[in-house]
């Protein structure tokens, strides 16, 4: 390569970089694939939190529709998710048929953890849980667990989760010595606990544990979910917030108590 074709190489890269880093990005599941009854639905969700919900990346998730709708229908879909006020950036991780319709509709295929699809693939336990992910924010590319020499009972942070960090304990329990920030994420396959103030983002049983429970020291979150079942905090209960709380799932309902 001459030094000319040097000089235009170098050029032509300087105009952009490409990284990859930590998106937050929702789950829709889709029930029913009427255009109008998913959009009513969709726009309950943003009013409910505007700021979080409104123009927020999400993932449109049809594997509980059966058979999978035509492609017309799909993008009548779409068009529904962006008139409710979300932007739909691609399909949820499925079968080849979906990989097919992903490629004919030019959207990408996105897993919240493909680990959860990949376990789909083998032979169902009774004591396995099927992915839980609606509604709550995710990012693409969640931290590993620290190693450990012992059993994996929890992957412990010893500092603060900053704000666009997010954390993820899988197959474990998350263990946060320090603060979480506001717009930082921690998530965990099984409980989580704060030593500090949890001011982001909490998502306990990620992929649908529904026994798994959140602790903190400081209750000052922007939104908690445990199994997909999210509550959203505009303003925080007065006998909460600054508190030591748990949150726990009874009969598909956040409870929440001072400890």
């Amino acid at each position: 390569m001459s030094a000319r074709q040097a000089g235009a190489s170098a050029a032509i890269l300087e105009a952009a970089d490409v990284r990859f880093g930590q998106v937050g990005i929702a789950n829709v599941r889709v029930r029913n694939a009427d255009p109008e009854a998913l959009r009513a639905a969709i726009e309950v969700r943003v009013q409910e939190a505007p700021a979080l919900f409104e123009r927020a990346p999400v993932v449109v998730d049809l594997s509980f529709l059966s058979p999978q709708p035509e492609e017309d229908t799909v993008r009548a879909v779409l068009d529904a998710v962006r008139g409710a006020g979300m932007l739909p950036v691609g399909l949820a991780y499925g079968d080849d048929a979906t990989d097919a319709l992903a490629r004919r509709l030019g959207l990408p295929l996105i897993a919240k953890f493909r680990a959860a699809y990949e376990r789909a693939e083998k032979p169902v336990g009774a004591d396995e849980r099927a992915v839980s992910a609606s509604n709550d924010a995710a990012p693409a590319a969640p931290a590993s667990p620290e190693p450990s020499t012992g059993p994996a009972t929890a992957m412990q942070h010893h500092q603060p989760v900053r704000t666009g960090q997010q954390v993820y304990a899988q197959d474990c329990d998350l263990v946060v010595v320090g603060a979480v920030a506001n717009g930082a994420e921690v998530l965990a396959d099984g409980n989580i606990h704060v030593y500090g103030a949890l001011r982001g983002r909490a998502f306990a049983g990620a992929l649908g544990d529904k026994s798994t429970r959140i602790f903190c020291s400081e209750f000052r979150a922007e939104i908690v979910s445990i199994a997909g079942h999210y509550r959203v905090f505009e303003e925080l209960p007065k006998e909460f917030a600054g508190r030591a709380v748990q949150i726990r799932l009874e009969q598909d309902r956040l409870q929440i108590t001072q400890l």
